[in-house]
């Protein structure tokens, strides 16, 4: 997390807490040192906003201090309010603590979504794959090297260009081309046993061969809507 990304997130959380937050219920929150948080606390002080309190004491947002508005109507707040909950079925812890944070914003000025709740029934979090890291690899074209169970429980050893995650209600997926079968592939994340980014990449490939998978492939594996 950037700089100005925990500065406005310690500002969020003092501004929807009901009373002083201690400096460890911070660095907590935001996974950071509780140094970091002090340091940060400073920061803000220095920039003439209103926090008040010491170390082991806790923090507190004197009233009428404000952020500037989303542009975004009350529809529109409430549409991403649900899909931000809806990720706590995704079974992706890394990016749970993200809709978090987004959601302590979209609290902060479209109070009235807290209102909206849904389950969080999904997918269980996973022993062998780290999603954050698969989405990473997503983003910067990294080829993954994975061991595989396939239906029968025979094991194999690929390397894969991670394109597309998918998240079911009982499953998660990802769509890849896969070397050993020089073919568009589907895998199961429950039955990876074992997943880490190889080295190498795929840069500039990715688009085509999602193009081809959302012509040919798409509508057999993901029954979907864009936005």
């Amino acid at each position: 997390m950037s700089r100005s990304a925990r500065l406005f997130e310690i500002i969020q959380l003092l501004r929807n807490a009901k009373g002083p937050i201690l400096g460890r219920e911070i660095a907590t929150a935001l996974e950071i040192s509780i140094r970091t948080v002090y340091r940060d606390i400073a920061s803000l002080q220095a920039m003439q906003t209103p926090i008040v309190g010491e170390p082991g004491i806790g923090y507190v947002m004197r009233k009428g201090y404000d952020l500037p508005p989303i542009n975004i109507d009350v529809e529109e707040a409430e549409a991403i309010s649900v899909g931000l909950s809806l990720i706590a079925r995704t079974g992706d812890p890394g990016l749970w603590r993200s809709a978090g944070r987004a959601a302590r914003k979209l609290h902060g000025v479209a109070p009235g979504t807290r209102r909206l709740l849904t389950s969080a029934w999904g997918i269980e979090d996973s022993a062998t794959v780290n999603l954050g890291e698969v989405r990473r690899a997503i983003r910067s074209e990294k080829k993954l090297a994975i061991e595989y169970l396939d239906v029968e429980g025979s094991e194999t050893k690929r390397t894969i260009w991670p394109l597309v995650l998918i998240y079911y209600v009982d499953a998660g997926l990802i769509v890849a081309w896969c070397e050993l079968r020089e073919a568009l592939r589907h895998f199961r994340l429950d039955r990876i046993t074992r997943l880490s980014i190889q080295g190498g990449e795929f840069a500039g490939l990715g688009e085509p061969l999602i193009e081809k998978w959302e012509e040919t492939q798409m509508a057999g594996v993901l029954p979907a809507r864009k936005l």
